[in-house]
């Protein structure tokens, strides 16, 4: 293992003559002597992780107390060790990173779902003040990721999808190509392993005739540059697997039938070599239409400059090629870890402001997002890559997501024009509202004073920015009704007592009962009374604490006593369509169409007046629309066998006997379709969706993968 940190050292002393090394071999020691005894699943000592962690970050060329806060990162968490020694022993520089990079530790977290985002807030607020912090997590997330084989099947999954959908588009974000590369390669090999043995074992036999394929272009585009008397070097390479699969699955196309596979890289001197190799390019090839982007004239928001152009090369073809300058392809290669200013501490320039304005952004967004499933999904809306370029009418350009519209680049604009949004001109012509957005669109938007968010737009708007607003503004409307709902009933209720709402305001005593209460203040307790989560018994019995509970009513008759909503004594009775309350059964439930919530889903309830609570899937989007004020903690019933219904939308070729294999599939997992509707597309393939029921997740999860597996099936999806 020594041996391994030697080579490091060599490596950072490569790039940075000046490094104490000494620095780094002294963490070393600590960090073995501190995980001394422990082991790896995989049998290792479990400080070749670190030091693994350590290589990778040596490779982004960072600096020594970067590479010592990756020897260190686990030390804290999982050792006796505290951040307090490693600041004492190594400096409060490295304490500030391991501290970043460690996870929130003895907090009683209700889900995986709120440790997994608060986890990830921590790392976004260190993050923000030093970009080290992400950069150290991602390489312990890559060597991680290597060693996955070791770790249970639920395990695998489970890190494997948070790395796709988090950690795989945030090396992107950053500009690091190959990091983020090879996540989403290591993620396909453990979230669709069988999809990945066949695609590798269909590479591997084509790999030969590829090989020959790509020497022949290379060798005629060094052919050609020679001839343009223009210096640069030529590479082909296959693209990477999840790249290549996600494009088959998105055509619906067997591996023979997509073409454009093999990417070519030319790497020139300056910005005028390169738009002089594409003009040899295109000279040489034809042109595809519509697949030519200019990424040195408008860079990504990482920074990454290339041009990119498709072309009908050799055979008929297509192949893509890059050009781009030395420089560009280290800012490609290193990304944000190209940049040396935040580690000499000089002011950022205006390319480091550039590539950090997401990052600020992103920390503004979110900075009022108190829900964590909300918070995930807002954070995974701003991290993908796909974007539009458009302009204002003073000529400014905008970076929106893919798909965004005028409500979106409102928003983006300033929450008052988002609020305020009536409509919009593209190009100098009205469009409505969803119109999506394209590269190139010169956007003015039109408001009007009279005009507020609707909850429609949250079926068609994309950024985050957007959706979180309009939520906001969503929540806030339903909360001032239930307030003067509450108010009204809480009126009528302290009136019966011979007492009122007035008087009690001004003695103070409504925020005194929302203290007793634990839920706030006085507009808190109001709210509660208004969603029906606090009845109004209790809430004026906690006004009026002296009074007797044998209070009559107009009637007669005693008043009902004051007790927790929602809450009963337990009984013998079988819960409610298989959910408990607050651990309690026999609770009316009803579930929420929009997500269809099935056995083994992560779930959250909401009370609502009339209906009992109202259950949805934690990730459903329709339930962060929803005030988190009106939610109350469910689970479901182990005891009660429940069967859910569930839509099934199964996507395939068209031709005979193939719907039959698929009604086999659900026969012999015992799952009973209930209603089918089937279509063919002008395309040729066949959609259809079954509405069937299923006892547990893991039954639908199984169902899944066997129809996917079936010969000519496309895609196999719960909608």
């Amino acid at each position: 293992m020594m041996t391994n940190v030697q080579e490091i050292c060599s490596s950072v002393s490569g790039y940075d003559p000046g490094a104490d090394l000494s620095l780094i071999q002294r963490c070393y020691a600590f960090a073995a002597e501190r995980h001394a005894g422990q082991k790896r699943r995989s049998g290792d000592p479990y400080v070749v992780h670190p030091v693994g962690v350590a290589r990778i970050i040596s490779d982004l060329r960072l600096d020594v107390p970067s590479i010592c806060a990756g020897l260190l990162h686990d030390c804290v968490e999982d050792t006796s060790a505290t951040a307090e020694d490693i600041g004492r022993l190594f400096g409060t520089e490295i304490q500030f990173l391991v501290e970043g990079v460690t996870k929130l530790g003895q907090i009683p977290w209700t889900t995986r779902e709120e440790r997994q985002a608060e986890n990830f807030r921590k790392m976004l607020l260190a993050m923000a003040r030093d970009i080290r912090v992400i950069l150290i997590k991602l390489a312990d997330r890559v060597d991680n990721m290597r060693t996955l084989q070791f770790m249970p099947r639920d395990k695998q999954e489970r890190i494997a999808r948070e790395t796709r959908e988090i950690y795989a588009p945030l090396a992107n974000r950053l500009g690091i190509q190959w990091m983020k590369l090879e996540l989403e390669d290591l993620c396909f090999r453990y979230l669709e392993p069988e999809d990945c043995r066949l695609l590798v074992s269909r590479m591997a036999e084509t790999s030969t005739a590829r090989q020959l394929y790509i020497d022949d272009v290379c060798a005629k585009l060094r052919a050609a540059l020679k001839l343009a008397e223009i210096a640069g070097q030529v590479s082909g390479r296959a693209k990477h697997l999840w790249s290549i699969f996600q494009k088959m699955k998105k055509t619906g196309r067997d591996l023979e039938q997509i073409y454009d596979m093999i990417a070519f890289r030319v790497i020139t001197e300056s910005v005028r070599d390169c738009y002089a190799v594409l003009g040899v390019v295109h000279s040489s090839w034809t042109p595809i239409p519509g697949r030519f982007k200019d990424f040195i004239a408008l860079p990504k928001p990482n920074l990454y400059q290339s041009l990119h152009t498709t072309v009908i090369g050799p055979r008929s073809e297509r192949m893509e090629v890059q050009i781009r300058t030395q420089e560009m392809h280290r800012i490609a290669e290193q990304g944000i870890a190209a940049h040396w200013k935040y580690k000499e501490r000089k002011p950022l320039g205006d390319d480091d402001n550039k590539a950090f304005a997401w990052l600020r952004q992103l920390m503004e967004w979110q900075r009022d997002l108190k829900d964590p499933t909300e918070f995930i999904e807002s954070v995974k809306i701003d991290l993908f890559q796909d974007e539009v370029f458009v302009f204002t009418p003073k000529g400014d350009v905008k970076a929106l997501p893919k798909g965004s519209t005028p409500i979106d680049l409102a928003y983006a604009i300033h929450s008052k024009v988002g609020e305020h949004c009536s409509g919009a001109r593209v190009n100098g012509l009205i469009v409505p509202l969803r119109y999506a957005l394209k590269n190139g669109d010169t956007v003015e938007i039109l408001t009007s004073s009279n005009q507020k968010p609707s909850k429609d737009w949250l079926k068609f708007v994309v950024t985050s920015r957007a959706k979180t607003k309009i939520r906001y503004f969503i929540r806030m409307e339903q909360r001032e009704r239930s307030r003067l709902l509450g108010r009204d009933l809480l009126t009528r209720e302290l009136r019966r007592l011979d007492s009122s709402l007035a008087a009690a305001e001004r003695e103070g005593l409504i925020d005194a009962a929302a203290e007793r209460l634990r839920i706030g203040n006085a507009d808190d307790l109001l709210v509660a009374v208004g969603y029906g989560k606090l009845t109004v018994e209790q809430a004026a019995h906690a006004i009026l604490p002296d009074r007797k509970l044998s209070d009559t009513l107009d009637d007669g008759t005693p008043a009902p006593p004051a007790v927790t909503p929602l809450r009963r004594p337990v009984t013998a009775k079988r819960s409610v369509g298989g959910i408990k309350v607050q651990g309690e059964a026999d609770i009316l439930v009803k579930f929420a169409k929009c997500c269809s919530p099935v056995p083994g889903d992560s779930i959250i309830g909401f009370i609502s007046r009339g209906q009992g609570v109202v259950i949805h899937t934690r990730d459903c989007t329709k339930a962060l629309d929803l005030d988190p004020v009106r939610r109350i903690d469910v689970s479901w019933d182990d005891d009660s066998k429940t069967l859910r219904p569930v839509a099934i939308q199964v996507t395939c070729e068209d031709r005979p006997g193939l719907l039959a294999s698929i009604s086999k599939s659900f026969t012999e997992h015992g799952v009973n379709i209930s209603q089918a509707k089937c279509r063919t597309t002008e395309d040729g393939r066949g959609v259809n969706t079954f509405q069937v029921t299923v006892g547990h997740l893991d039954q639908l999860k199984t169902v899944l993968r066997t129809i996917q597996g079936i010969p000519g099936v496309v895609t196999a999806t719960r909608v």
